[in-house]
């Protein structure tokens, strides 16, 4: 008898024992993490993301450590070629081999939705910043991924209601023939076909991301069709090419508005002034903005000889930020947890200033409507945007209820 509670109480002091040692071990400190920018490193993506993309998230370090010195954070790098196998092995050997934390970045949508499914259910976390398609915080919505910058809901819908209020109600789409360059034209044709007098007279496709497109024909149907606006759902050198061929033919001259539903400034760079003047475009994010989006510009372009950052790159740097600091302060590494923390915490930065994470991982931040300045506007080297309307959060994402996320509660 006395032996068995001898044992009895042996056993018990040995749980007690283990249980404490279980808790001390989950109090340890964070002491590092391990994030990895999966961008375009060598294609058409590579100007608005890529090394750019690298640099943000290098500055958000830099900013980070300042606040934590306590936590070391390693950077690795990759290009996924714009192909969603390539992009997806290696995010399945960053997480599973190298323990990878946190993807960042990852333009190309079909590159991000693959990642998205390799992340789910893992320790790792998914900070978006370069895609665009907004099935990330829709039916694709997952408790490990934040979409950060912006939809193609979001930029459809800032540019087409802008113009719907200046009567500007006819329209022309010039797409390319990928599911970014449908979602695109899907969402910016809903709002207009709702509006009093709005029309899509037409549409053509293109191929995608050849610099051998002819759109001479596109363009010529475009002109024909009379419409008020003639809109490129496209992106990166397919928006380059496509604006280029419509300046030869004269459409703005022929009284027709140009809109690019995905257009950055290295994109207007590329075109210069004089081809790109007069174009509408929305983003979330511009470098002249205010003294805060001036002095992170002024840090990477002394690293990016002297370029100006792009959306994209700029939303790294914000969404980088946000998840070490709710790394920080959920005192975990774990994905799904971290971003249940970036949830709960406001975002604050000098990208978009203060915004929040929603249920569905949609990123909330204002958006504004630009014009491309004339080259008499322009004052100097990257002066590129006037403002032509700021729009608020609430009304610059797809409403919460319209995504079906399976993570939003009915």
């Amino acid at each position: 008898m006395l032996s068995s509670a001898r044992a009895s109480v042996a056993g018990a002091v040995l749980c007690l024992s283990l249980s404490l040692t279980g808790a001390a071990l989950a109090q340890q400190p964070l002491k590092t993490l391990k994030v990895g920018v999966l961008t375009d490193l060598s294609g058409f993506a590579a100007d608005p993301t890529g090394m750019g993309s690298v640099t943000s998230a290098k500055l958000a370090i830099e900013d980070f450590k300042a606040e934590r010195p306590d936590i070391a954070v390693e950077l690795v790098q990759a290009d996924h070629q714009n192909k969603p196998d390539i992009g997806g092995g290696i995010a399945r050997r960053w997480i599973e081999v190298e323990k990878v934390d946190a993807i960042l970045d990852v333009p190309f949508s079909s590159v991000a939705l693959a990642v998205n499914e390799i992340v789910r259910g893992s320790k790792g976390a998914l900070i978006a910043s370069g895609p665009g398609t907004s099935l990330l915080s829709g039916e694709k919505c997952s408790p490990n991924t934040v979409q950060f910058t912006y939809d193609t809901w979001s930029l459809s819908h800032v540019t087409a209601l802008a113009l719907l209020k200046s009567k500007k109600d006819t329209w022309f789409f010039i797409t390319a023939d990928y599911a970014f360059g449908h979602s695109l034209e899907k969402d910016a044709a809903d709002v207009i076909k709702a509006a009093p007098g709005g029309k899509v007279l037409g549409a053509v496709r293109h191929p995608p991301a050849s610099a051998s497109v002819d759109y001479s024909s596109f363009l010529l149907q475009a002109q024909a069709s009379k419409a008020k606006v003639v809109a490129f759902a496209n992106a990166g050198g397919d928006t380059t090419n496509s604006i280029k061929q419509a300046a030869e033919f004269g459409l703005q001259a022929g009284g027709q508005e140009l809109a690019a539903l995905l257009l950055q400034e290295t994109d207007v760079h590329a075109l210069g002034l004089s081809v790109a003047k007069g174009l509408y475009l929305s983003a979330a994010f511009y470098w002249d903005l205010n003294d805060d989006t001036r002095k992170f510009a002024n840090r990477f372009s002394a690293m990016m000889n002297g370029k100006r950052p792009t959306m994209i790159q700029a939303g790294v740097y914000a969404g980088t930020i946000h998840y070490l600091r709710a790394a920080a302060a959920a005192n975990t590494s774990d994905g799904a947890q971290v971003i249940a923390k970036m949830k709960e915490m406001k975002s604050n930065d000098p990208i978009f200033g203060e915004g929040f994470v929603r249920e569905d991982g949609r990123h909330v931040h204002k958006m504004y409507l630009f014009q491309v300045k004339t080259p008499a506007e322009s004052k100097g080297p990257w002066d590129y945007y006037k403002v032509i309307e700021t729009v608020p959060s609430e009304q610059a994402v797809r409403p919460l209820a319209e995504g079906n996320c399976p993570m939003v509660k009915k």
